[in-house]
Formats: C-alpha cells, sequence, structure tokens
C-alpha cells in the first residue's frame, strides 16, 4: 500500500524549517560578524587618530590659555533688542496704545524680548549677566566665539570694531489706515529690519609652522595684517566646491572669492583667490590653496573647513575673512534658475567643450570635436549655461576665470534687486541655506540687508591676481603646475583691495557716457558699456549710431574740462588711439562723454587665448 504524498503545504514547511531558516541564521551570523569588526576596526583607527593628534591637543590649549576668562553668569537676566534703524512704513499711524508682544526663550537663562509696535520702532539693548554671590563662577574660552556675541569679550586680535548703526528704508507691505489702531503687517521680520551689527566672530590666529617640516619650498613667514585704516569691514568668503564631479568626497575650493563690505563709505571689493596658489596650510605645510577647506573639514579643525581657510588666508595675505557661505554646482545652478537667470556680457569670446551639467549656452557656435564657441555679445543665461560660463578655461586661465565670476556674481546681484527678490531673502532664508552651507546667522544677514539694497553700483571695485606679476609658476617635485605668490605684490593689491575709491573718484567715475554701437556686430554698445562699468564709470549703452560701418572708434568729449577730467582713462579702456578723440564742448549736452565704437574695437584685453580661426 502506497504511503500518502505530504501535501504541499507540509512539504513547504519542511522546506522553510529546516533548509531555510537555517541559512537565514547563518546569514545574520555572518552579517553581525561583519559589522562587529567594522566596529572595531573603526573604534581603533579613531584611537589612533587621537593619539596622533594628541601633541595638537597640547598646542592648542596652550594657545588659547591666555584667552581663558572667569566670569559669574545670572540665573535670569532681560534682554532687550535695539532697533536704531528700521523699516519706514508708508500709511500714517495715528499713535495709539498697540498690544506690546513679547517673545520668551527659556534655556539655562530666561531671555526676554519685548518689542513695541510704532512708526519708527526703537528700543534698548540690555545685555549684561548680573552676578550672585551663590553662584560657582564658570571658566569660559572667548577665543571660539561665534556669530553670537558673549556677555564677555576676548579681542584676539583687534581686527574690527562694531560699526554704527544704520539707517535704512525697505519696501514694506502694510496694511492699516490714518485711524488703525492695529500694529502694521509688514513682509519682513518684527522688530526690524536693520538693527545694531552684531558682534563679528574672533579670529583664531594661525599657529607658527614647523620650521623643521619638510616641504615642496620654503614656508614663508607670516604676513603682517593689512591695515583697515580704521574702516568698518565685513569680510565674506565665497566658496564654490567640486565634489559632485570628482566623485571622491573630497571638497576643492575651486572658486574662491572674498567680498569685503566697508559699511564706513558704503563701497564694496571682490578680490577672486586663484586655486592652484601655493600657499602655507596652517598645521600642514605648502599645499594649493583649493584643499585649505577639505584639510580642515577632515580633521575637525576649529570652526571646520572655513576655519583651516580663515586662517590660511590670515597668514598670507593678512586678511581678516568673518563669514562664509560655501555652495555646490547644482546649487549654484539653482539660485541662477530662481532668479530667472543672468545678463552678462561676454567681452572675450570663450571656447571650450560642453562640461559635466554646464551645457554651452544655446547662441554658442559648435564647431570641430565637439569644441563650442560663445562669440563676444550679450547673453541671457540660465542655470547650466552660467556654470559653463563660470567654470570654462580651455582658452582662458583660473586667472580670467575668476573675473568671469565676479560677473556673474555682480549679475546675480542685479537680478536679485531688479526683480525684488533680494527683499524676500528673509522669507526664503531657510530654503537658501538649504543650498548654501554658511556660517551667517539670520541676524546678520538681516543686517546686511539694507546695504545690499541701497549699493551704488559705482561702488563696486574688482581685483583678481595677475600672473607673471602677482605669481610666479612653478612646479613642485610630484610634477604639478603652481602659482607662487610675490610677497611684495600681493601685499600692495591686499592694501589696495582694502582701500575703497575716494568720493572724487566715485563722481569723476559717475559722469554720464553714452556708447553706441558703428558696427553692425550685436550688442557692441552693451559690451562697451559693461567694460566701462567694471572699471567703475556709468556708461550706458545707447544702441545703434547713424551708421554702422565706423572703422576706428571715436571719443568725443562734450564736457571739454582739462581738470579732473577722466578723458585718458576712458580712452584707455576702449583703445581709442589719439587721433580719434575729439574735444567738442556743449553746454546743452546729455551726457559728458560719447563713444561711437568701430570695426576695430576689441573688447577682449585680459590675455584672454584667441579660439580657433581667429589670429591662428
Amino acid at each position: 500500500m502506497n504511503k500518502p504524498k505530504p501535501s504541499r503545504l507540509r512539504r513547504l514547511s519542511g522546506f522553510l524549517a529546516f533548509r531555510l531558516l537555517p541559512l537565514g541564521i547563518v546569514v545574520s551570523i555572518l552579517w553581525f560578524s561583519v559589522g562587529t569588526v567594522q566596529a572595531v576596526s573603526r573604534q581603533s583607527s579613531e584611537q589612533s587618530e587621537a593619539q596622533a593628534r594628541a601633541p595638537l591637543y597640547a598646542q592648542t590649549l596652550s594657545a588659547i590659555q591666555p584667552t581663558l576668562a572667569t566670569y559669574t553668569p545670572s540665573p535670569t537676566w532681560t534682554f532687550t533688542p535695539t532697533a536704531t534703524a528700521t523699516a519706514t512704513l508708508t500709511p500714517t499711524l495715528t499713535p495709539t496704545p498697540s498690544p506690546t508682544p513679547t517673545a520668551t526663550a527659556t534655556s539655562t537663562a530666561t531671555n526676554t524680548a519685548t518689542v513695541t509696535a510704532s512708526a519708527t520702532p526703537t528700543a534698548t539693548a540690555t545685555d549684561t549677566p548680573q552676578p550672585t554671590a551663590t553662584e560657582t563662577p564658570l571658566t569660559v574660552a572667548q577665543v571660539f566665539a561665534t556669530n553670537t556675541p558673549h556677555p564677555l569679550a576676548v579681542t584676539l586680535p583687534a581686527l574690527n570694531t562694531a560699526a554704527p548703526a544704520e539707517q535704512a528704508t525697505l519696501p514694506a507691505t502694510a496694511t492699516s489706515s490714518p485711524t488703525s489702531t492695529t500694529a502694521p503687517t509688514a513682509t519682513l521680520p518684527a522688530p526690524a529690519v536693520t538693527e545694531t551689527p552684531r558682534a563679528l566672530p574672533t579670529l583664531l590666529l594661525p599657529p607658527d609652522p614647523d620650521l623643521n617640516a619638510a616641504a615642496p619650498t620654503a614656508i614663508p613667514s607670516r604676513v603682517p595684517a593689512i591695515d583697515r585704516q580704521g574702516y568698518d569691514l565685513v569680510n565674506i568668503l565665497l566658496l564654490g566646491g567640486d565634489e559632485e564631479i570628482t566623485g571622491d568626497s573630497i571638497t576643492r575650493t575651486d572658486t574662491m572669492i572674498v567680498v569685503s563690505l566697508n559699511r564706513t563709505t558704503g563701497t564694496v571689493s571682490m578680490l577672486s583667490i586663484p586655486r592652484d596658489l601655493f600657499v602655507y596650510i596652517p598645521g600642514w605645510t605648502m599645499q594649493r590653496m583649493n584643499l585649505a577647506y577639505t584639510h580642515g573639514e577632515q580633521v575637525g579643525w576649529t570652526d571646520g573647513g572655513f576655519g583651516l581657510m580663515r586662517q590660511t588666508i590670515f597668514y598670507n595675505f593678512g586678511i581678516n575673512v568673518h563669514y562664509y557661505a560655501l555652495i555646490n554646482l547644482s546649487g549654484f545652478k539653482q539660485i541662477i534658475d530662481t532668479l530667472g537667470g543672468v545678463d552678462v556680457t561676454v567681452d572675450c569670446a570663450i571656447q571650450d567643450y560642453p562640461l559635466i551639467d554646464a551645457p554651452p549656452p544655446p547662441e554658442a557656435i559648435k564647431g570641430e570635436s565637439n569644441m563650442y564657441v560663445l562669440p563676444v555679445g550679450s547673453y541671457h543665461l540660465d542655470g547650466g549655461s552660467a556654470l559653463w560660463y563660470s567654470r570654462s578655461r580651455h582658452n582662458s586661465s583660473d586667472f580670467d576665470r575668476g573675473r568671469r565670476q565676479q560677473q556673474i556674481l555682480r549679475a546675480m546681484w542685479r537680478a536679485a534687486r531688479s526683480n525684488g527678490q533680494i527683499t524676500q531673502i528673509p522669507q526664503l532664508w531657510s530654503q537658501l541655506t538649504e543650498v548654501v552651507k554658511t556660517n551667517l546667522a539670520f541676524e546678520d544677514m538681516l543686517g546686511l540687508l539694507p546695504f545690499a539694497l541701497n549699493l551704488d553700483p559705482n561702488r563696486i571695485e574688482h581685483f583678481t591676481f595677475a600672473r607673471l606679476y602677482h605669481t610666479t609658476p612653478w612646479q613642485p617635485p610630484d610634477g604639478s603646475f603652481v602659482q607662487l605668490p610675490n610677497t611684495e605684490p600681493v601685499q600692495q593689491l591686499m592694501q589696495d583691495f582694502y582701500t575703497p575709491p575716494s568720493e572724487s573718484q566715485v563722481l569723476v567715475a559717475g559722469i554720464p557716457i553714452r556708447v553706441f554701437n558703428g558696427t553692425a556686430n550685436a550688442n557692441w554698445d552693451r559690451v562697451a558699456a559693461d567694460r566701462l562699468g567694471w572699471s567703475g564709470f556709468n556708461a550706458i549703452a545707447s544702441g545703434a549710431a547713424e551708421n554702422t560701418n565706423y572703422t576706428d572708434t571715436i571719443l568725443i568729449d562734450r564736457a571739454g574740462q582739462s581738470k579732473g577730467s577722466r578723458l585718458s582713462d576712458i580712452a584707455e579702456i576702449l583703445n581709442v588711439s589719439p587721433e580719434n578723440i575729439r574735444v567738442e564742448p556743449d553746454p546743452n549736452r546729455v551726457a559728458d562723454f560719447d563713444v561711437i565704437l568701430g570695426n576695430s574695437y576689441n573688447s577682449c584685453t585680459y590675455g584672454v587665448l584667441p579660439v580657433e580661426g581667429e589670429g591662428g
């Protein structure tokens, strides 16, 4: 008699119980074994790294010991923020008492911020802890000060002073009537748009180099701090990382631009630092400038990558940088697209291949070998095209690339201000910080917002390193190519960077200049006007001339003033020969100077190589 065949369910149960389950147990054992081995290995590696860095900890302790201070905090203190400069609201409000909103933040101390809404709100700031006899004093190291000022300040060194309160008028949306008794509703956060500037972050001085350390070339001595000449400066380091395209998890800051805001004179200076500049990086040796950030991130340097970059810049250039903003390639494109694109004039034709995630502009002409040429002209660039223009260096260099990146920054500021998005930054701050890594706090941004709104384009200056003058090409033993800074020219460059234009220079440069296109080349008047604007002149692109067959560029002086005239400067920028300069005084003039561009006009004066088919 045949034995009954087991059911399908029993066979499946047997398979799961006697085959699959044991296999799962074996896999689980192997999985946890691997995890255990990795954990032990990681712990061992961390211990080894900690032991290796032990001497550095001792050096750090010795360096900060003189800055330790003792104070006794109070368990409760009251702090009322000051808004000496406030947004001016259009409606006229009746001075009727209104509710006073109170915000209380509780931690170890209670901070009560009291703000009374009025047409011109003003408050008094008090941030003074009151000691009590029953508390135990605490020891703190103020040398690691962040954006938030502490009750006890240690100046190391005194490179900046607090700026006086500024008055600002910002666009605000208010809903009220002449008899309204309620507080107005504004688009910017209460209690005010502009407050007394917060204390700037304190600089931790870079350590001296180890003179016995092996280095590819001699380690230079520390550069003296550049004299601020009494100006109230806020320096922001703008960084662009390339880790998205390298795939090695190393953030090389190939874009480094220091933006210096002079709150005394209302001027701005921009300085591009070449990525291949071979400098001393504190704690290491002589290396490329673009590796300082990633070194600081990898070893947990004080304030991370920016902390090490800040010390590197101060050691080699004597410039104290207070804040930074780091963005990657996709974040850069996102911001440009959010602005609706930017308008840029190209004064030197650019030739390059399509770059990763950065296609050439649609107007670029495709040539042989998949190369694209963007001719001289005026273009509206989206995020991808702007990235291509900023990164391209096939027929250019890192020095010229820094200039073009400053062009893009200036175009971004113009776009944000013209379309009103710059006033929306407070509302968009949380979204902006998702794509931009920065140590700027919300309050810091509010303090700088009126500066950006009221900035005169004629008060923006641009500085770049010049190859063979500020730097010397050199090849280290590893076979790479770098640039060594030339001490005296670089120090002079930094001093010029800190020196704003005088009021007389601003007034003279602000005289109106009309630029006409006397050729059939599209938008050449825009190119020349932007080139003059780059040098601080108030130039206006005025369209086509009465005819378009001019051979040479003509410069006409309608003012006829010999004293304080910038005639020679304009002629030099536009390459106008003496025989084509005319002095024709006109008491009814619309502009002091007229420029008529001819076909011989060459806007590319930055040493960029000609593209294929141009100049051999």
